[in-house]
């Protein structure tokens, strides 16, 4: 009698041949055997209700039966690895794929499984083989069947098999993969100085330049985040109790960060904790600075940090605005801030097409702006049209009232009758 290791030795190596009372025990006959399984696998009913399809774990989902559980919904099977595999279109028949006991076998079921295109029968098959194939001839199998192995390696991810697809990429002498999934652990490492230190020993990985460069940056933020979390915890900060935090930055991305510094750490210079550090160390573009650091200003009011950001001197002197970004953008971010009407007139009356401009101040109630462009363009109807939109008896109608009452000199110089135009 042979020993239980044995005996799976002789059954799945592929040393061995299964033996069988068949008489018609040819390679025509395995094959068309195959065949006929794969086919009652993957049949399909022609009511789509009565179709039963297979999961990951080889079990089938989904069933007419009011009492199991409902179609796309995935039972839990009493093995994640059974041997039998129920056929679909049929409450009853399955398949067993135990009789396919030798290698060659095994594998002509799998290449009819891969020629049916069948991707959950693919799967249900190469779920026997890596129950009854060794490891090493499993994957030495696999390197020649790229479809096959692209669905075992799905499998392996979709069931968190990581040792297992560790196992199969290094063998394939994937390194890169193997890099990118020992990277990958990083992610379910809740604390914050082990995912530090672990980050760091990515950085002996074989990664691209690019790929490296990138991990060095998710270190060195995660350490500065850590620092200013550290530091910041006790809010001793007045600008902490006005505006309490309302979660830790640990983690965070590097725009996330810099708004956090802008928000709390404005003033700041030389720290780990200052927008300008921050900005330097992680080559942030200056629009990337500007728009985080508007927003930030603006969410705390610090009217006179936001115009500052704009204010810049030509070589005549003199002191004029300039962005990065558009001023229709501008606006648009210190209106979600809450800024106050005097804010967004003074920003909307920098956008150069008049009829942004006007949209803009009508939109918000800039009502000195929409006035100003009409007078500029001398559209007598303009003021006219909107002066019936504005408030009665408001500032903003006894302004118009007094450009409308202003006479109109013709282009000779003398005056003129009153025309389309106003001055």
């Amino acid at each position: 009698m042979m020993k239980k290791s044995e005996e799976d030795e002789y059954w799945n190596s592929s040393k061995f041949r299964a033996f069988t009372f068949d008489d018609e025990d040819d390679e025509f006959s395995r094959l068309k055997e195959s065949r006929q399984a794969i086919r009652r696998l993957a049949e399909e009913d022609e009511d789509e209700d009565e179709v039963e399809k297979v999961s990951w774990s080889g079990e089938p989902i989904g069933s007419k039966d009011p009492g199991r559980a409902s179609p796309g919904r995935t039972e839990s099977p009493p093995s994640p690895e059974s041997p039998r595999t129920r056929c679909p279109g049929s409450a009853s028949q399955a398949v067993s794929l135990e009789k396919f006991r030798s290698l060659q076998d095994k594998l002509l079921l799998l290449d009819s499984a891969v020629l049916g295109h069948h991707g959950n029968v693919i799967t249900a098959v190469l779920i026997h083989l890596k129950r009854t194939l060794s490891k090493d001839v499993l994957f030495a199998e696999l390197r020649s069947r790229q479809t096959a192995l692209r669905h075992f390696v799905q499998y392996l991810t979709e069931t968190r098999d990581q040792d297992l697809l560790l196992e199969l990429l290094r063998s394939l002498n994937r390194t890169e993969d193997v890099a990118l999934l020992q990277y990958r652990e990083q992610l379910s490492l809740s604390d914050a100085p082990r995912r530090r230190d672990f980050l760091k020993t990515c950085l002996s990985l074989p990664f691209s330049a690019d790929d490296l460069a990138h991990i060095q940056d998710q270190h060195d933020l995660l350490d500065r985040q850590i620092l200013i979390e550290v530091w910041d915890r006790e809010g001793k900060l007045d600008v902490f109790r006005k505006f309490p935090r309302k979660a830790s930055i640990l983690n965070m991305p590097v725009i996330t960060t810099l708004y956090y510094c802008c928000l709390y750490h404005y003033s700041e210079q030389g720290t780990f904790s200052s927008p300008s550090s921050v900005r330097q160390t992680f080559k942030l573009s200056e629009k990337q600075y500007f728009v985080t650091a508007l927003a930030a200003r603006a969410k705390l009011k610090a009217w006179t940090d936001v115009d500052a950001l704009f204010s810049s001197r030509n070589w005549l002197g003199f002191t004029r605005k300039r962005a990065p970004i558009s001023f229709q953008r501008v606006v648009d971010i210190l209106h979600r801030n809450s800024a106050p009407s005097q804010v967004l007139q003074d920003y909307i009356g920098l956008v150069d097409d008049p009829q942004q401009r006007v949209s803009l101040a009508s939109r918000h109630r800039c009502h000195d702006v929409v006035i100003n462009t009409y007078r500029d363009m001398k559209d007598r109807q303009l003021l006219l049209g909107y002066r019936a939109k504005v408030e009665r008896g408001s500032a903003a109608e006894r302004k118009i009232d007094e450009l409308l009452s202003q006479p109109v000199r013709g282009r000779r110089g003398g005056a003129g009758l009153i025309a389309r135009f106003v001055m």
